[in-house]
This record gives C-alpha cells, sequence and structure tokens, in this order.
C-alpha cells in the first residue's frame, strides 16, 4: 500500500515506524499512572523463585529512589514517609528488574531479598492460605508471630 503526500510517495511500513519513534516513551514517568494520593501499587517478587513477597505502594520519589539505589523504597501510608524496606531489620529487597502492567497503574518488583521479607520474619507476607470454608491457615514458614 502507498501513500501520497506533499513530498511524494511513502510507504505505510516507513510512515509506522517514524510513527512509533514519536510516541515511544522516554521513561517510566511518562506512562506512569499514579492514583489521587499520587500512589502506585508495587508487587514485590522473587526473581529466583516467582514467589510474590508482599505488596507495597510507591509515590514518584520512592520509584527514582528505588531506580536510583536498587533496594526497594516505599511510601508508608500509616505513617505518611518513605519506607526503605530493611532499613531497621536489615532485610532488604535488591532490585533486580522493574515492569509495569499493560494498564501502566502498578508495578513489579522482581528482587533478591536478603532474608525475611515480611515484618513477621515469613519469606513472604502471603503465607496464610484461604480455605474454601474461609478459614485461614499458616502455610508459610512457621516462624510468623501470629
Amino acid at each position: 500500500m502507498r501513500l501520497w503526500t506533499s513530498g511524494g510517495e511513502l510507504q505505510v511500513r516507513e510512515r509506522i515506524v517514524v510513527s512509533a519513534e514519536t510516541v515511544k516513551p522516554n521513561s517510566i514517568f511518562d506512562v506512569l499512572k499514579l492514583d489521587a494520593n499520587g500512589l502506585v501499587a508495587a508487587v514485590v517478587q522473587h526473581y529466583a523463585t516467582g514467589q510474590v513477597l508482599m505488596v507495597g505502594y510507591m509515590n514518584r520519589e520512592a520509584l527514582e529512589i528505588t531506580l536510583r539505589e536498587r533496594q526497594a523504597c516505599f511510601w508508608s501510608r500509616s505513617r505518611q514517609k518513605l519506607w526503605r524496606k530493611g532499613e531497621s531489620s536489615g532485610n532488604v529487597l535488591n532490585v533486580v528488574e522493574i515492569r509495569t502492567d499493560c494498564d501502566n497503574d502498578a508495578v513489579l518488583l522482581r528482587c533478591d531479598p536478603v532474608g525475611p521479607t515480611c515484618h513477621t520474619n515469613e519469606t513472604s507476607c502471603f503465607y496464610r492460605r484461604v480455605e474454601e470454608d474461609g478459614r485461614l491457615v499458616l502455610d508459610g514458614d512457621g516462624v510468623a508471630k501470629e
């Protein structure tokens, strides 16, 4: 298929390449959709095993720190301040890779954790399984403070 422009004939393939280049985002901050509070959900996954470790929230500053330092930093909604995972426990999350979802309203941090991720001392914050009848059953490392 050919298009005619004031400059002459233009192949559609060439036009698509040019168009794709002009709309390509320069950074995550060009596409990321923060909520009304300026936050985005951040799912943390173990890089080697794929296990989901926790969910936190990030504002722009937390994401900038995470990108720069390669250790997970979040926004604490309860304390209303930045929170560097492991700042008191030493159980940091070394960030290997960051991804966004298809809607750009959540991020995935693929991490190499140092120590347990959960404040209960479990490997993952998702150590309780919900049974069919709704009961919660501990299904973690067995060290959670319940």
